[in-house]
């Protein structure tokens, strides 16, 4: 069934050493339009469901063009506010081999940022919404934007509008202001009813689980069931602390090198049901970034649909693969072709 969803975060423009150089190799940069929501508001309306972004963003030709963006992709932009002040950037360099990627945050004081929380009028943004997407990226931006997400949220749940929410943890972004992450991102678990998140989101939130084993996998790691069995751990944590959360879902990342990854994922359910997917090899990646959004808007167009929890999983994670050949933040692709993938048609050119 088709859903009415708005996601609410910061625009972005990412600024990318071209090819795999080094920031400032060369005097030039690459430009793409992003943001962890806006990159699930373009999957959801590729995917054929109505999207649309609330948020501020810079009123000056930088902002025009995001919006510009996400217009094309058929994201409704008619709820972000256009205020003074600069557009949020992040600068990255894409790495090489065992050289991995580095991202660089220019977003301090953005008219995003600096927006007051009070000048949502979420009654009015989330009239006709059937669904509000979050993710942990915008509390970590500061106080206000923490606010502005916590009563978005709340509002949400109060009106009968399901809400999902992302763990994206973001340490960089945390630290740049007197902040405390596990309260603020408590509150926004608290209404949600699906989280995209490991056992590494919810131990922000919760503290880490008592006399835990430290845990020194890269992120994402699939180790053989370890991570496995501790995101079960803090699935069963999680559903007792937020009686709203009937999912969690996450992928399950190894890495040999930037360029070969394997990607699985995992689902838990609050009744107890656990569907997984086993590790698929991606050689050649184009550009994984946008990659867990990508995930996350796959999970809720299975969703949507109708599909069986396992069906949706299944979406989800083929839309994730698909991501890391996409250049850019958005996950170009529609629905038939991460179909084709779950069902591994042809590689063959399409004519």
């Amino acid at each position: 069934m088709t859903q009415r969803v708005l996601c609410f975060g910061e625009l972005l423009l990412r600024l990318g050493a071209p090819g795999r150089e080094c920031l400032l190799q060369s005097p030039a940069l690459q430009v793409h339009v992003g943001g962890a929501e806006a990159n699930v508001a373009v999957s959801l309306a590729r995917f054929g469901h109505p999207s649309a972004m609330a948020g501020t963003v810079a009123d000056n030709a930088l902002g025009q063009a995001a919006l510009g963006a996400l217009r094309l992709h058929g994201v409704d932009t008619a709820r972000l506010r256009r205020e003074g002040g600069r557009m949020g950037l992040y600068f990255l360099a894409t790495g090489a081999g065992h050289r991995p990627s580095e991202v660089i945050y220019d977003r301090a004081d953005s008219a995003f940022a600096r927006a007051d929380a009070a000048g949502y009028d979420w009654p009015s943004l989330l009239d006709g919404v059937d669904w509000l997407h979050l993710s942990g990226v915008t509390p970590a931006l500061g106080e206000a934007c923490a606010h502005a997400a916590i009563e978005a949220a709340r509002t949400a749940r109060a009106r009968g509008v399901e809400v999902s929410f992302d763990g994206n943890f973001r340490p960089k972004l945390w630290a740049a202001w007197d902040s405390r992450p596990g309260p603020l991102l408590h509150a926004l678990l608290s209404e949600a009813s699906i989280a995209f998140a490991d056992h590494r989101d919810i131990d922000v939130v919760l503290g880490p689980e008592p006399d835990a084993a430290p845990d020194d996998a890269p992120t994402g790691a699939d180790d053989g069931g370890r991570h496995a069995s501790r995101i079960l751990a803090a699935a069963s944590r999680a559903f007792a602390a937020f009686p709203h959360l009937r999912r969690i879902v996450t992928t399950l990342r190894g890495q040999r090198s930037v360029d070969a990854h394997t990607l699985g994922a995992m689902m838990v359910t609050r009744d107890g049901d656990v569907h997984r997917i086993a590790p698929h090899p991606l050689e050649g990646i184009v550009d994984r970034i946008g990659g867990g959004d990508a995930f996350a808007a796959g999970v809720l167009h299975g969703l949507f649909e109708g599909m069986p929890d396992a069906d949706a999983l299944a979406f989800g994670h083929a839309a994730a693969c698909l991501k890391h050949s996409v250049p850019g933040d958005f996950n170009l692709v529609d629905a038939a072709a991460v179909t084709a993938f779950v069902q591994q048609e042809r590689l063959d050119v399409r004519r």
